[in-house]
């Protein structure tokens, strides 16, 4: 159950859990149930049993296993993006705390973000980024021009690449202080250059074209799997 109210920084946080759950009624045949309350939207779904990506990728940061992630992991995520691109959604929040895996399978939560099908006015709400450490520059330049942005499939992908990179390494995409202001960081998001992708072979190499900065140049996530597979298929790694 998730239960909407303003915070002190979002009005719209109140209205996220019914506008998630109108997602998932399009996206799946199951009919969740929603609700008001005095402060704001609840919804019900199903949860997701699983190790978020950040969690599963500890190892690799901390130097208990190799710096070579485990692929067919990533490939796992890139799926799941590449599944919901093809029913002609975008996530537009895509980040390694949303990414669940376990024995069922991988999930992409927290859909209330999204765009792709008709959302009713008195939930619905503008887009004005997401978590800024994986926002791709279009997204943070936009922010800062205008307030607003418009999520794509190319957004959605820089946000899993910059996700695959920090779970696996423990670097942002973009290098700016801990403790600077959000408009500071999507300054240097928007406005700067990308840190060099230090992970080894074919999954490094696709993770730096996926954060390319020009977002007709990134690979679309059903690109990333078919490049990926074939190292999948011969891969030892457990």
């Amino acid at each position: 159950m998730k239960i909407g109210y303003p915070t002190e920084t979002h009005a719209w946080t109140a209205l996220a859990p019914g506008r998630e759950t109108a997602v998932l009624r399009q996206l799946t045949s199951e009919r969740f149930p929603s609700g008001t309350w005095e402060h704001g939207t609840w919804g019900a779904q199903p949860w997701r049993t699983g190790s978020n990506l950040y969690e599963l990728w500890e190892p690799y940061r901390t130097g208990q296993k190799p710096p070579q992630p485990d692929v067919r992991q990533a490939v796992s995520c890139v799926a799941a993006l590449a599944e919901l691109h093809r029913k002609h959604w975008v996530h537009g929040d895509i980040q390694p705390a949303h990414l669940i895996m376990g024995d069922a399978g991988t999930f992409i939560i927290d859909l209330a973000l999204a765009q792709g099908g008709p959302i009713p006015a008195e939930l619905d709400f503008a887009y004005r980024g997401c978590l800024v450490h994986y926002e791709a520059p279009e997204i943070s330049r936009s922010v800062l021009q205008t307030g607003f942005a418009i999520p794509t499939r190319a957004s959605d992908v820089y946000a899993l690449g910059a996700s695959l990179m920090i779970s696996a390494t423990g670097q942002r995409h973009v290098n700016y202080p801990d403790d600077a202001e959000r408009r500071d960081q999507r300054k240097a998001i928007a406005y700067g250059s990308n840190r060099a992708v230090e992970i080894p072979g074919q999954l490094g190499r696709l993770i730096a074209a996926m954060m390319s900065r020009r977002p007709a140049e990134r690979p679309t996530a059903d690109e990333v799997c078919r490049q990926l597979a074939p190292f999948c298929k011969s891969t030892n790694q457990t």
